[in-house]
């Protein structure tokens, strides 16, 4: 669907803004769907408000959805936006900061009014002469109105027809960006075919009347065109972090043989997982929505012990809460992997905004010497890998694992090829069916240091688990001085030997040089693309990104060491760059911090970067 005077582009940025119950998370999600299935690198960024239901009409209460379309490789969700579609005065507000020199900004005209105005913190009637956009291209279609005009007729109260004007705004931004309806118009008709089909024909004849608003109004000289990204060949879909941390575990249940089980609690924003592994029934995963986030890792905890693989998720206040239970895991040394989808606090914090400030947590939050590996995903699709691995680990090697994601990547999404289950490989816990010739000894160990794990019910592999130190061999409850010693030592020595497990580091771009940026999970997509950025414009810079943090993966020293100036970036005051000082106290470690409950942008890191060169 090619219009006249289609420009071609390689990249551009939309945001959509607009009170909670605007469906702006629903019409961003449609426009990244469809450009995903033409072919487009991809990544989005879903914006909620912290507050619970902020009054509508305020700044509080907007929610946005940001999505960057590309004709190549797309790493973030971008700085700033070509197109704000902003449905009333509040998301304009909002949102005014995160325009491009000479962007698009399209307003919902009947949103502003008085009452509107007073709402959003306006102290004049001229919300873009307040802002100072005059020099931007400003579209105020009557929405609402047109919306009505477009379902005169359809028999939907007025309420259910003003619900459908964020389509009106979708199929604006279709007719802009040359997209076709076909995937959205589907959706639609699933969604509310059988349950409402008024309601998707409504929604459908509003996407044409954007469309058509767009084409005769002329008030966009250009339309544009942006090409199908050269991805490798397969199968893709596009999917967020959540989800692809909830299939991760459905593959490696397939690959153990073990069958999956999740005990959770719902937390912001980590409830999509225990949502996702609900509907799998039909691949044998069993879910338990616990009272509070102690039971949810107990009940979890008590499935390792009969034969699953466990796992359980939450957000920092209930990584918090799981803290003795966690404990418990590491003393009875059982596979459990707890997801932990990092949000900022202390306390309740911003529910729903990002952050990296739960590492420390991860690394140390727990009573007594009780190391736990700890992995972190960096993308929405990769958090079906880092699942996987988080689960191998934890079977082969019988120990807890914590797998740290974070909201920006959970509730982000990109393209996700779909692999292909031989791509990944078998797993063999250590499962022990028979006792051993001279009796079974629940804490013999393997050349891992994995104890074997042997399910209850079994004649002579009868043993004991609980809180209480055990016996090094025999598994039951010691308090004797060497024996602790012993079993602290062996612990320790069994999360340091996973290193001989997981890839060694590589680095972003050459092996010395004059800066190298060193950042984990989350964050790779922005420092990424800073550093390629800067690279291509000579400069002499790599990127050190971590996904596996204890142990630390090999190859870490003789990559820090290449090179003049280190700089570690965190959404956090510097967790990482401080277990850093700790593992290598030989290397001087500047830091890049921020806490806004944002992700970063290229340009500050870029500013960042430029001024340590």
């Amino acid at each position: 669907m090619n219009n006249a005077n289609s420009l071609d582009l390689q990249d551009v940025v939309i945001r959509f803004s607009g009170d909670s119950g605007d469906g702006m998370q629903l019409t961003g999600t449609l426009f990244s769907d469809t450009s995903a299935l033409l072919g487009n690198g991809i990544s989005t960024f879903p914006d909620y408000p912290a507050e619970i239901r902020a009054p509508q009409g305020t700044v509080a209460g907007v929610s946005g959805f940001q999505v960057h379309i590309g004709s190549r490789r797309v790493n973030n969700p971008g700085d700033y936006c070509d197109v704000l579609v902003a449905m009333n005065p509040a998301a304009l507000k909002a949102n005014s900061k995160w325009l491009k020199p000479g962007a698009t900004v399209i307003i919902d005209g009947d949103s502003i009014t008085e009452e509107h105005l007073r709402r959003a913190g306006f102290e004049t009637t001229d919300p873009i002469a307040e802002l100072g956009l005059e020099d931007y291209n400003i579209v105020v279609p009557d929405i609402t109105t047109l919306t009505r005009a477009a379902l005169e007729g359809s028999g939907l109260d007025n309420k259910s027809t003003v619900k459908c004007k964020n389509m009106f705004a979708l199929g604006i931004c279709f007719y802009l960006y040359n997209r076709p309806f076909d995937h959205a118009r589907a959706y639609l008709d699933s969604k509310f075919a059988k349950k409402n089909p008024a309601v998707a024909e409504a929604n459908k004849r509003v996407i044409d009347a954007g469309y058509d608003y767009a084409a005769n109004t002329h008030q966009f000289a250009n339309t544009y065109t942006v090409a199908p990204a050269p991805l490798a060949k397969g199968v893709y879909r596009s999917i967020s972090g959540n989800v692809a941390t909830a299939w991760g575990f459905c593959a490696a249940s397939e690959k153990s043989g073990r069958p999956l089980f999740c005990g959770s609690y719902p937390i912001t924003p980590a409830t999509v997982i225990l949502e996702e592994l609900a509907k799998r029934r039909d691949l044998g995963v069993k879910t338990v929505q616990a009272e509070d986030e102690i039971a949810g890792i107990c009940t979890a905890i008590g499935a390792a012990f009969a034969g699953n693989l466990a796992v359980t998720t939450t957000s920092g206040p209930g990584l918090s809460l799981k803290s003795e239970a966690l404990g418990l895991a590491v003393m009875a040394e059982l596979p459990l992997v707890a997801v932990d989808v990092q949000r900022g606090g202390p306390s309740t914090g911003l529910p729903t905004k990002t952050e990296q400030s739960d590492l420390q947590q991860a690394l140390y939050g727990r009573n007594g010497e009780c190391p736990m590996v700890v992995l972190a995903a960096s993308s929405p699709s990769d958090c079906f890998h880092y699942a996987f691995e988080a689960a191998r680990i934890a079977m082969e090697h019988m120990t807890p694992v914590i797998l740290l994601t974070d909201g920006f990547i959970a509730n982000g999404s990109e393209p996700w090829r779909i692999p292909s289950m031989s791509e990944y490989p078998e797993i063999h816990p250590p499962v022990v069916d028979e006792a051993p010739e001279g009796g079974y000894m629940p804490y013999a160990r393997n050349e891992k240091l994995a104890r074997g794990w042997a399910f209850p019910g079994k004649v002579g592999l009868e043993h004991r688990v609980g809180g209480l130190e055990k016996h090094s061999l025999r598994g039951c409850i010691s308090h004797d001085p060497a024996n602790h010693q012993l079993m602290v030592d062996t612990r320790a020595a069994k999360v340091a030997r996973v290193a001989d497990d997981i890839p060694e580091l590589k680095l972003f771009g050459e092996t010395s040089g004059d800066l190298l940026v060193v950042g984990w999970g989350g964050t790779k997509g922005h420092l990424l693309s800073a550093v390629e950025q800067l690279q291509d414009e000579g400069k002499r810079i790599s990127l050190a990104h971590f996904n596996y943090i204890n142990p630390l993966p090999k190859g870490v020293e003789k990559a820090l060491s290449g090179f003049k100036r280190i700089v570690v970036c965190e959404l956090n005051e510097g967790q990482f760059a401080s277990y850093l000082r700790q593992q290598f106290q030989q290397f001087d470690y500047g830091q890049y911090n921020k806490c806004e409950g944002q992700p970063f942008t290229v340009v500050e890191l870029k500013e960042k970067f430029n001024s340590l060169l």
